[in-house]
């Protein structure tokens, strides 16, 4: 291990019975791959990816312990001998690629909102409670229902055993069931589950101890805590730390898996995939006070996205094996790639949550903005060579233009990008200079690298016209030259009004300011924050019944509690009407009456943009014309390398 640059995140480590060939752990998460509640051909090769890419562990998505718990098909659950034979191909396969696999056991508690058909359910908990973020009212479990959960536990933790799995991890992170117990202000029963610390782990306790049995002497078992749930009613560190210790003395687990956050209260649930604005190894505080405590390995989860952070985590005694499930999400070579001394070549998770765990809150399979490879590994995971090279000339250096690049180069054809400006970027310049939108650039940066890599040739300060076309004589062009910021129609007589991107190059705005936001996304908030830090007083109109109501939700939920602590004044369902010198005109879109705010300097518009697909148009019979992203119609990044990765893959 001398040569190796990270050598503690590479060496093994024993957990329990079982060896670990690295430090490397994708944590078990949450994406919606699963068919008919068990393991799909969709999910065994998402996990595959990241097997063959090197990492040392990966703990599949949490299993609910019966039908009624659960509330998507696309879902585990470990209810029945039907998801046996799934969990043993995904074992068999991913054991196959060097890597151990665990399997995670849930119950929501009080934090279960919804049945398979939709109907409210009646949330089992410590104490009757209700859910704040679900609206749900649950209610006291009686000793039979906690007999039947005890039991629920081991019956699932056989199927694993007989599924072929390395080990079973019982999640007690989040606010949820097990860790509603342990909380001494949740948990306010008077029986031998309540009160004392003692009364509060039973239940804990008896579910290891019925897990063990059942998972018999070769598979590892392990626990997943939050170090801090940072709510009003949850585990705090001192509670979580107690809690540790008194059951890595008992010998009940082989490892802890401290994590962050709660599901319970918004502000905490922020930390469960926390955003980009968050601080990185976030969770490593906790896992080190557990630590100390403790003689079995520790794992530390969140915003870990590098192998150099990680070897730190790792080398500073605050964890002896690290999460890092969204770098993999993002870049599933990342492992090998630091492993074989290549971590320059790393695509870089940003951690804007955007195709994650966003479109798991909006109902769909897993995926990542800078590689939506992810996801679709069934149909992009090899990139199939070309069978006929083509000269493909690709206009636009934002993330469709690299992107498109990217893929078309990977597979034979000989690729120019054209940029009219003179640094790659297009709107993702524009991006990262909102706040909390900082490492967005490094999206840039990395598929940048990825076209060099594949012999991309880039031409910078060069506008792509017809006749230029005419002399390259491409096979292919590929027109991804993005969008442009709009204003919006109105009556605006006199009123002071620009566009997002004018504020952002410099152009003065009032003292006090509209932020009309049509798009309800990164650039109204982003916009709101930049001038009321700035001394500005503002107002956010959004048309949505939130502001960032398209974007992921715990960036959302973080960003909506600086507005309050910047006083901004927040108008939802709100369209511009017009404006004139100090007066906006706002129209409410559920009544149609008018929403006047008075004292108004300036009105920035937000969210509005208009398709640069000239050149398309002008292409015209010359030659066989692909347009992708924004060019083809406003969107996100998301859809903008996507078009870029169908396009590119079908040439």
């Amino acid at each position: 291990m001398a040569d190796q640059p990270f050598p503690t995140l590479f060496s093994p480590l024993e957990v329990g019975p079982v060896t670990l060939r690295n430090r490397i752990v994708s944590s078990g998460h949450a994406t919606r791959l699963a068919d008919g509640q068990v393991v799909s051909d969709r999910l065994r090769a998402y996990h595959r990816a990241r097997a063959a890419g090197g990492a040392g562990l990966i703990i599949t998505e949490a299993s609910f312990l019966t039908r009624d718990a659960s509330y998507s098909s696309a879902q585990l659950v470990c209810a029945d001998d039907t998801i046996v034979p799934t969990y043993r191909a995904l074992g068999e396969e991913l054991r196959s690629e060097g890597c151990a696999v665990f399997g995670q056991l849930l119950h929501l508690g009080l934090e279960h909102a919804s049945t398979l058909d939709g109907t409210r359910v009646a949330a089992l908990g410590p104490t009757a409670s209700p859910s704040e973020r679900y609206h749900t009212s649950g209610r006291a479990m009686t000793l039979e229902d906690i007999d039947q959960v005890v039991d629920d536990h081991a019956a699932a933790a056989e199927r694993m055993r007989r599924g072929g799995l390395d080990g079973v991890e019982v999640a007690a992170s989040h606010g949820y069931l097990l860790a509603q117990f342990l909380s001494p202000r949740l948990n306010r029963r008077t029986d031998e589950y309540g009160g004392s610390l003692e009364n509060r782990l039973r239940l804990t306790r008896r579910v290891l101890l019925a897990v063990r049995a059942a998972a018999g002497p070769d598979l590892a078992v392990g626990i997943r805590i939050s170090g801090d749930e940072m709510t009003t009613d949850g585990l705090e560190p001192h509670d979580v730390v107690e809690a540790c210790a008194a059951l890595g003395t008992e010998g009940l687990v082989d490892y802890f898996n401290v994590t962050i956050g709660s599901s319970r209260q918004v502000a905490a649930a922020v930390h469960i995939v926390s955003p980009m604005s968050t601080e990185m190894a976030i969770s490593t505080t906790f896992s080190e006070r557990v630590k100390r405590r403790v003689a079995q390995p520790v794992l530390a989860v969140g915003r870990i996205n590098s192998p150099a952070l990680a070897e730190h985590v790792l080398e500073s005694g605050r964890a002896d094996l690290v999460g890092m499930t969204r770098a993999m999400i993002c870049d599933p070579e990342m492992p090998t790639k630091a492993r074989d001394g290549r971590a320059d070549e790393i695509r870089t998770c940003i951690a804007c949550n955007q195709a994650c765990i966003d479109r798991f809150h909006r109902g769909h399979g897993i995926s990542c903005i800078q590689h939506p490879e992810t996801g679709r590994e069934l149909t992009y995971r090899v990139r199939t060579p070309a069978s006929q090279i083509r000269r493909v000339m690709v206009v636009g250096g934002g993330p469709a233009g690299l992107k498109a690049a990217v893929v078309a180069a990977e597979r034979g054809h000989d690729v120019t990008l054209f940029e009219k400006a003179a640094r790659l970027g297009g709107q993702a310049l524009w991006a990262e200079q909102l706040p909390r939108r900082a490492e967005f650039g490094g999206l840039i940066e990395n598929l940048a690298r990825e076209a060099e890599a594949a012999g991309v040739m880039v031409e910078l300060s060069a506008e792509v016209t017809p006749v230029l076309v005419q002399e390259r004589q491409p096979d292919v062009v590929i027109v991804a030259t993005g969008a442009s910021a709009g204003l919006p129609r109105g009556e605006f007589d006199g009123a002071h009004i620009v566009t997002a991107v004018d504020v952002l190059r410099g152009c003065e705005v009032g003292k006090r300011v509209l932020v009309a936001d049509w798009k309800c996304d990164w650039t109204g908030l982003g916009m709101a924050e930049l001038l009321a830090r700035r001394g500005h007083r503002v107002t956010l109109a959004s048309t949505g019944y939130v502001a960032g109501e398209t974007i992921p939700r715990y960036t959302r939920d973080e960003w909506l509690a600086d507005m309050h602590r910047l006083d901004v004044n927040l108008i939802p369902l709100t369209r511009l009407f017009g404006a004139d010198e100090d007066t906006v005109y706002l129209q409410h879109m559920a009544s149609g009456e008018p929403v006047i705010v008075e004292g108004t300097d300036s009105v920035v518009s937000a969210g509005l943009a208009e398709s640069n697909n000239e050149l398309a148009e002008s292409l015209t019979g010359m030659t066989a014309v692909h347009v992708i992203g924004d060019a083809l119609a406003p969107r996100t990044v998301e859809e903008a390398t996507l078009d870029a990765l169908e396009i590119a893959s079908a040439l």
